[in-house]
């Protein structure tokens, strides 16, 4: 058989797979690229009790007060209700924070009042988050619960895109976070659909969709993502049979009905009467955890909210003082999403989203990738019992590429004049005009 049979003969088999191909049944919704199985896991295990000095422990929880109330000063001025978990924040931004070096880090450092070298910080939040997760549960379910609190993060990567394994050892280190691959550059929105996925079992299905649709396209190559999840009972419950539809005022001085919660005998609780508020704690089983109620005087809601930081919060807490309480408390529950690209910019960090100055090196060693995003969640119910929260944070990397729409813009609705021309030796071919098509 000759050579030119033997082709021929190839030719026509590829042409046959191509049209049995064509005609196969579609596969499944998700395509395989989209599968979160694969992990390309650094060899580097968490540690499990880093050696953190306590000075740094106790510096990274005020500065992430800090943050969360400059957060809340940011946000605040958003219609109707708020909720958030600046600690998912923190931790999501944390991760996207290792990779970022110049500029970009110093800004992320400034805005998320990061104040310890890079070196010790990230131990630092992995000696945290483990503090804080180490609660059990007691082994009747049917006593009063402690606090139960889940914390999860992941990183999700484009397939074929080159991470530095340092970058990765850090997050592996720290965050417990394997790198999942994905393949956003053909398959973005299973992509979404499986982080998402990820997101609403990791918060016990309250966080839903926490990625919009069309939020991850062909320039994203990495999602990091953090989901927690909060259940607590009081330590002094609520009877429920004491529930009744109650007034509640609101700002703009009209009132609705709502139902408001209360004791049957008042309790012992840490309280204060400050200038211009009052302020209440409710203690969860366990003592470890608690809710402290900040209720402005009528009419001062504005002035107090302005007002609110870091320093003005640790008065209230260390001005508390016992006291027997008679609290009616509203019943309730909400959901706050948010897409946090120009909040965060506006609160000082701009670099991070622009793909002409952000330098995320540390991730991949150039300066190819910026934030496209950062999207927030969080769901929050109190009732009687006590309180269910969950939260999620997603930080979207893209590839930063020159820009698709067009420097000039022309509009050939003129006569014209075009040359035909034969470029290696520069010969006219042809010439025209045209007057009128």
């Amino acid at each position: 058989m000759s050579i030119f049979t033997l082709l021929r003969l190839l030719s026509i088999l590829a042409l046959l797979a191509a049209i049995l191909a064509a005609c196969a049944p579609a596969g499944p919704a998700v395509p395989t690229q989209a599968s979160p199985g694969k992990v390309l896991q650094s060899e580097v295990r968490r540690q499990a009790s880093p050696d953190v000095p306590p000075a740094d422990l106790q510096e990274l929880a005020a500065r992430n007060s800090s943050f969360a109330l400059d957060f809340y000063q940011a946000v605040r001025g958003r219609d109707g209700n708020l909720f958030y978990s600046p600690y998912s924040l923190s931790l999501a931004l944390a991760m996207t924070y290792a990779g970022a070096r110049g500029e970009t880090e110093a800004q992320m450092a400034q805005v998320l009042n990061f104040s310890l070298p890079q070196e010790r910080l990230h131990p630092a939040i992995n000696a945290l988050d483990q503090d804080l997760v180490v609660q059990d549960q007691p082994a009747d379910a049917e006593q009063p619960q402690p606090f139960q609190l889940s914390i999860a993060n992941s990183l999700w990567g484009q397939q074929d895109y080159a991470f530095l394994p340092e970058y990765l050892d850090q997050l592996a280190r720290n965050y417990g976070a394997g790198l999942r691959l994905l393949d956003f550059a053909n398959a973005p929105e299973p992509s979404r659909q499986v982080i998402n996925e990820w997101v609403s079992q990791e918060t016990r299905d309250k966080i839903r969709n926490l990625i919009p649709q069309g939020a991850i396209d062909v320039m994203t190559r990495l999602v990091l993502a953090n989901a927690i999840y909060f259940k607590a009972d009081w330590l002094f419950p609520f009877e429920a049979n004491a529930t009744r539809e109650g007034s509640f005022n609101l700002l703009d001085g009209s009132q609705v009905q709502t139902p408001m919660m209360s004791f049957k005998h008042p309790n012992q609780l840490p309280y204060l009467a400050g200038e211009g508020f009052q302020a209440v704690e409710l203690p969860y089983v366990g003592d470890a955890v608690s809710m402290l109620v900040l209720v402005p005087d009528s009419g001062n809601f504005s002035e107090f909210e302005s007002g609110l930081d870091a320093t003005k919060l640790d008065s209230i807490l260390a001005g508390l003082q016992p006291r027997t309480v008679a609290l009616s408390l509203p019943k309730f529950s909400f959901e706050s999403k948010y897409d946090l690209k120009d909040t965060l910019a506006g609160m000082g960090m701009p670099a991070a989203f622009d793909p002409g100055q952000a330098d995320f090196s540390g991730m991949d060693g150039s300066k190819s990738l910026y934030i496209g995003n950062v999207f927030h969640k969080a769901f929050v119910a109190v009732d009687e019992k006590g309180t269910e929260a969950a939260a999620a944070t997603a930080v979207v990397m893209e590839l930063a590429a020159v820009p698709l729409g067009p420097d000039v813009v022309l509009t050939v609705d003129r006569p014209f004049i075009f040359v035909i021309r034969h470029n290696p030796t520069g010969s006219l071919l042809f010439v025209g005009r045209l007057l009128e098509p």
